[in-house]
């Protein structure tokens, strides 16, 4: 006698099922709720070595002038000012800044705090951060002057020919500059020709060698050799501004590549980019180089501070790549000084140096570009500090001459963050005001909710019963996916993010339409509506699966190669995707297994 089979239980989820969707949806809430609260605006008071008021006297300072404050959070190395009223924000930057004098500028920060309850970010919950277009900022378009990178490579293969040319014995040549990545040698003869493109041939084959008048010959970069170097600049450049950006405390900025040259940085929240510009646009760097007498070499003049010419070696003994750390301090004379740190190749370049010329100067460079009148990246050097090397240095030491506290700290920040590869310059800057934010908040959101109603009076008319379970399902996928922009790293949501949510309305009850249809179709094939429930989810999951996916890849597309304002419209896109499916399939099942997974009845309408 044959066993008969296990009879498969319909409708039928484990325990363990639910107590997934509970945690999921409690934990979703708990993220979600943060955003409810939004920010308040508050005023970050920096200490940087200066003494900062304490809570009384900032209190105090405000009431005199009606600005209500809510709390006063200190911290370490700051203290912030959490007002009531967003309006009074920059007012009370500018009460604090007169009270604590005219050089308090770079302690006060324009700041937003989260208002949440304390116990909701005791436990790391966070609201959603906002996009430019919506808190407001300041953006950035920087162009990377590759023509000094083209220009350092020549005058490296330069330096090497001339070696050359008194390693071999030729005389009476010459060496231009025809354009930043061309250069023109004139030689005396066939024989130096062919040396020298011998010389290219085994060293520098990313030079390409064409014959010039006479017996010269020019040398330019292939191009190959020039998207490289503007790929590995452009990338270092990138990876520069993120360190800087770091150091300045903020937390939400977005700093891409936009063609082939330019770098697109977005500071959410900051609506006095004065800071930020002035160390973003700077292109700081030092250089330690042997003070030569005239005679002495290949050599060069720098000015220092005064406009006195100072006679250094064209190689420098040390560039900033080499910098680790940097810190400002004062020394025993009580000036303004920058320790800095060296890497351990650094190390041994400056060891060896200085060990071998102890009782000889040493003179300190600090460099950076801007723009002349004509557009044109200009460098412009000054020597910060001449002194005698008196013992052996190591990767630990400092410099002196850098000016002010604050200049010596601006100046540390920089070298700490990293010097550029190439020099930038801003060549675009737009600043979103928060009350243009604002509108946008309330214009995106209120086009959601009336999105959302709708759906819901929808959904809840045509679908009867089954509808209110659809419309549970719709509430708890926004709530999910709200939960999910505050929870994960790094997303960020701006206008076309908002327009992917009220997509996202319309993905997720298309998921239930689909199961709902399929759930008529088997009651109309005479089935029960237990087994119309189970058979409808079972067809329909193909279907929904197979959209969700072809969907999921031009979200995934557009927020890999779109940048700024397509990425955050494919950020919502793809996590509603993902919610969707989950409470579409996973949550309304749920509940329609607990209410009618077994109900036999046959001809029901739905």
């Amino acid at each position: 006698m044959r066993k008969k089979a296990p009879q498969r239980l319909l409708n039928h989820y484990p325990a363990w099922k639910y107590v997934v969707l509970l945690v999921t949806l409690v934990v979703m809430m708990l993220s979600a709720i943060p955003t409810w609260y939004g920010e308040d605006a508050a005023v970050q008071v920096s200490a940087k070595g200066v003494p900062v008021p304490d809570v009384v006297q900032l209190q105090n300072t405000l009431k005199q002038y009606d600005i209500a404050v809510k709390r006063i959070d200190q911290q370490p190395d700051s203290t912030l000012v959490v007002l009531a009223d967003d309006s009074q924000q920059t007012q009370a930057r500018k009460v604090l800044s007169e009270k604590m004098g005219p050089k308090s500028d770079s302690q006060l920060t324009l700041a937003m705090t989260p208002a949440a309850p304390a116990w909701l970010q005791d436990m790391g919950f966070a609201p959603i951060k906002l996009g430019l277009d919506l808190r407001g900022g300041v953006q950035f378009l920087l162009d990377v002057d590759m023509n000094q990178v083209y220009q350092a490579q020549g005058e490296l293969l330069q330096d090497e020919l001339r070696q050359e040319f008194r390693t071999q014995g030729i005389r009476n040549t010459r060496i231009e500059a025809v354009a930043s990545d061309t250069l023109a040698v004139r030689l005396p003869n066939g024989e130096a020709n062919g040396k020298v493109r011998q010389f290219i041939r085994n060293n520098y084959p990313q030079w390409q060698v064409t014959n010039d008048a006479g017996h010269g010959v020019k040398l330019a970069l292939r191009a190959d050799e020039q998207t490289q170097l503007r790929n590995l600049t452009v990338q270092q450049n990138l990876q520069t501004m993120r360190s800087r950006i770091e150091e300045l405390g903020i937390t939400e900025a977005l700093v891409q590549r936009q063609g082939e040259n330019r770098i697109r940085i977005e500071l959410p929240g900051v609506q006095d980019p004065a800071a930020a510009k002035s160390v973003i646009g700077a292109t700081a760097s030092l250089a330690f180089y042997p003070v030569r007498e005239l005679g002495s070499g290949s050599t060069m003049i720098i000015n220092d501070e005064d406009g006195q010419p100072v006679r250094v070696a064209r190689k420098p003994i040390l560039s900033g790549d080499h910098i680790v750390d940097a810190r400002a301090s004062f020394g025993e004379m009580g000036m303004a000084e920058v320790n800095i740190n060296l890497d351990s190749a650094g190390g041994k370049i400056m060891s060896d140096f200085s060990r071998q010329n102890i009782g000889k100067p040493m003179a300190t460079a600090f460099s950076e570009y801007s723009r002349n009148s004509e557009g044109n990246a200009v460098q412009e050097n000054k020597i910060i500090s001449v002194a005698t090397i008196q013992s052996q240095l190591g990767n630990r030491f400092r410099i002196t001459g850098a000016g002010s506290m604050q200049d010596a700290q601006e100046l540390a920040l920089l070298l700490r963050a990293g010097s550029l590869t190439a020099p930038v310059t801003i060549v675009e800057e737009r600043t979103i005001g928060p009350t243009l934010g604002a509108e946008n908040i309330q214009n995106g959101f209120a086009a959601l909710a009336l999105g959302l109603g709708l759906t819901l009076i929808f959904m809840a008319l045509w679908y009867r019963r089954l509808g209110w379970v659809a419309n549970v399902a719709l509430v708890s996928n926004m709530v999910m996916l709200f939960g999910l922009l505050a929870m994960i790293p790094g997303a960020v949501l701006t206008l076309p993010g908002i327009a992917g949510l009220v997509l996202t309305v319309g993905m997720a009850v298309d998921t239930n339409v689909l199961i709902f249809e399929r759930i008529r179709d088997k009651l109309r094939e005479g089935r029960s509506l237990a087994q119309a429930i189970d058979r409808g989810f079972s067809s329909a999951f193909s279907t929904i699966f197979d959209a969700n996916f072809t969907t999921m890849i031009t979200a995934v597309v557009l927020y890999a190669i779109g940048n700024g304002p397509i990425q955050g419209f494919a950020l919502t896109l793809g996590l509603g995707l993902m919610t969707s499916m989950f409470t579409g399939i996973f949550a309304s099942r749920a509940i329609i297994n607990v209410v009618w997974g077994r109900d036999a009845r046959r001809e029901v309408r739905i």
